[in-house]
C-alpha cells in the first residue's frame, strides 16, 4: 500500500474516554439496583435445595461426592448474584456463608437419614426427635478431613460468583452521553 492509499484510509472514530465522575455515578445507579433481602432469601433456599441434593445423592450412592460441594456453591453463588445483584464484598459473604450453611446441613440430613435407616424410623421422625443441643457433638462425630476439602470448595465457589458481572455496554448505558467527553 502507497503512504496516499494510506492516508486515505479513514481512522476509526475514537470513543470518548469516561472519567473517574462519570464512572461514579454509573456505579452509583447500580448500587440502587442492589436487593441484599432477596439475595438472603435466594441464597438461603438455594442452600437448603443444595442441602437436599447433597444428603440424596449421598445416601441413594452410599459416598460423599465432591462435585456436590461445588454443585452447592455455585447455586448459592448465581441465587445470590442475580436477585441480590450485588456489587460489594457483603454479597461474597453472604455467598460464603450459605454456600457452607447448605453443605453442613446436607451432612446432617444425611446422617439423620442414615439413622433413620438404621433404627427403623422415618426420617422426619428422627429430625423432631433429634435433640438441638446434640446436633454440634453428632455432627463432630461424623466429620471427616474430606467433609473440609468439600466445604473450602463450596465456600471458594460462593465467594468468588456471588457478585454482579457487569459489562462494559452496560455500564456505558448508565452514563449521560452528554457528559462524556466533557469535563464536570
Amino acid at each position: 500500500m502507497s503512504e496516499q492509499e494510506l492516508g486515505n484510509q479513514e481512522e476509526p472514530e475514537a470513543q470518548p474516554e469516561i472519567d473517574a465522575t462519570q464512572m461514579n455515578y454509573a456505579i452509583q445507579r447500580l448500587r440502587e439496583e442492589e436487593n441484599f433481602p432477596l439475595a438472603v432469601i435466594a441464597g438461603s433456599i438455594a442452600a437448603a435445595f443444595g442441602a437436599g441434593v447433597w444428603a440424596g445423592v449421598t445416601v441413594v450412592t452410599g459416598y460423599q461426592i465432591g462435585w456436590i460441594a461445588v454443585g452447592v456453591g455455585f447455586l448459592v453463588a448465581f441465587s445470590v448474584r442475580f436477585t441480590g445483584r450485588g456489587l460489594g464484598t457483603r454479597f461474597q459473604i453472604l455467598g460464603a456463608l450459605l454456600a457452607l450453611l447448605g453443605c453442613v446441613a446436607g451432612n446432617f440430613l444425611t446422617v439423620c437419614s442414615f439413622i433413620a435407616q438404621s433404627e427403623g424410623m422415618g426420617f422426619i421422625e428422627v429430625l423432631t426427635r433429634i435433640n438441638p443441643a446434640a446436633i454440634p457433638e453428632i455432627m463432630l462425630d461424623t466429620f471427616s478431613g474430606m467433609d473440609v476439602l468439600f466445604y473450602a470448595i463450596a465456600v471458594y465457589e460462593g465467594y468468588r460468583l456471588s457478585l454482579r458481572q457487569v459489562s462494559e455496554s452496560e455500564l456505558e448505558g448508565l452514563i449521560d452521553p452528554g457528559s462524556v467527553g466533557r469535563s464536570v
